[in-house]
């Protein structure tokens, strides 16, 4: 069944916002929802950021390193290397991260050759088979113009690609592919939303947006803070008192009035930055909770430096979710690699053909030199036991380090 063009614009068209918001949350250009009326005019303009969103996508993007293939009896890393794989890798999965689903476009470059682009989830939609994790049918929209309308797009089919310009179809080119040249890269699916989850949660969203609300009331208690409020009982009504230079001048001359009475001069107390840092420090509990983060991940300091195990220790929910990651992001790099050869070698493989090709990633932790110490005595003590059953690749996979004569 095709379900064609126009269905799949107006279900691109049904996500692309809830995309961009998260990517706004991301690049920190969200918009504050203010919900008092009690904070000053002059404060309410203030554009009040904050980075945390950022932190909690870049913690699992700057850990999920590829590291290349093993049995790769169809030289898939050869065509990622030909398609710059060290900036196509880690875009992908930052776009994955942040939309819940990038995709990978699959094109023929001018020498017959395959070429892999990167597209953003609010860019890019499909129909999944839920087996494969391949699309039966992809759309996406390659170049907007000026007002972010589509201008070029993009129809993916089994063994055919067709191309639009304004609206109209402008080329269809064939290819060997049994499935569409368009492969989602997904973080987290699930039966029930199979193009995954956002790392910018709902509660992620909800927490900035009360941490940036604190924000813009500890700046609107930092004045009272800097300058307490004083007052002034029983002065005469006859009296001048320039408020401005009461503020800034060192020595004040009160005199009395006609009647030999002077006035009482007091100063309210001094308003705390307690409650406002106490409360932000809660909201960042909240936020760590919520992404496998720490308190030192933003910001604030509670211990001195630690070691490589006391950090992989307070990171260890990171670092399952850095675990998840690499399963799901290896579907599909696969799949994408696996339909880049079709393509190449003008055959239209079957997909089983790749069941033994493995995505291999670096350590998630890269181990200092007391932990890779531990590691070898590890080694040596197994190997003891069972002769050669640790070999350099195991090694590699646990370190990240190769060894000379590779």
């Amino acid at each position: 069944m095709e379900y064609g063009i126009d269905y799949l614009r107006a279900k691109l068209n049904s996500k692309a916002a809830r995309v961009e918001l998260r990517y706004k949350y991301y690049d920190m250009k969200n918009k504050m929802r203010k919900i008092t009326a009690l904070i000053p005019p002059e404060f309410r303009s203030i554009s009040y950021t904050l980075g945390w969103c950022g932190k909690a996508v870049d913690s699992i993007a700057d850990r999920v390193i590829f590291d290349g293939f093993d049995h790769d009896d169809f030289m898939l890393g050869e065509i990622y290397r030909q398609n710059n794989a060290d900036v196509l890798f880690d875009s992908a999965v930052l776009s994955a991260l942040i939309s819940a689903c990038s995709f990978l476009f699959i094109g023929i470059g001018p020498d017959k050759y395959p070429t892999i682009e990167c597209i953003d989830g609010g860019n890019a939609t499909g129909i999944i088979d839920p087996v494969t994790y391949l699309l039966e049918e992809g759309y996406a929209v390659l170049r907007r113009d000026e007002s972010g309308l589509p201008k070029i797009e993009a129809h993916f089919l089994p063994g055919r690609t067709v191309f639009y310009e304004d609206g109209k179809e402008v080329e269809s080119i064939k290819n060997p592919a049994p499935y569409p040249l368009l492969v989602p890269l997904i973080y987290r699916p699930d039966a029930k939303r199979p193009f995954g989850h956002s790392r910018i949660t709902r509660a992620c969203m909800d927490i900035i947006q009360t941490a940036l609300r604190t924000l813009m009331r500890a700046e609107v208690g930092a004045e009272f803070y800097s300058i307490p409020q004083k007052y002034a009982v029983g002065m005469s009504q006859k009296a001048e008192f320039d408020n401005h230079a009461a503020l800034l001048s060192s020595f004040l001359k009160i005199t009395k009035d006609e009647d030999g009475e002077k006035p009482e001069l007091g100063q309210f107390q001094q308003q705390s930055m307690a409650p406002h840092l106490d409360h932000m420090k809660m909201l960042a509990s909240l936020f760590a909770g919520e992404t496998g983060l720490t308190l030192d991940d933003l910001g604030f300091t509670t211990d001195n430096p630690q070691s490589y195990d006391a950090i992989r220790a307070s990171h260890e929910t990171l670092r399952l979710y850095a675990r998840k990651a690499q399963r799901n992001f290896s579907v599909g790099f696969l799949n994408a690699g696996y339909l880049a050869a079709c393509i190449r070698d003008d055959t239209g493989y079957e997909r089983r053909a790749f069941a033994d090709t493995r995505v291999e990633w670096a350590p998630i932790f890269e181990p200092d030199a007391g932990a890779i110490g531990a590691i070898g005595d590890a080694v040596y003590k197994v190997n003891q036991a069972v002769p050669d059953f640790i070999g350099t690749k195991n090694i590699h996979r646990l370190t990240g380090l190769r060894s000379d004569t590779e």
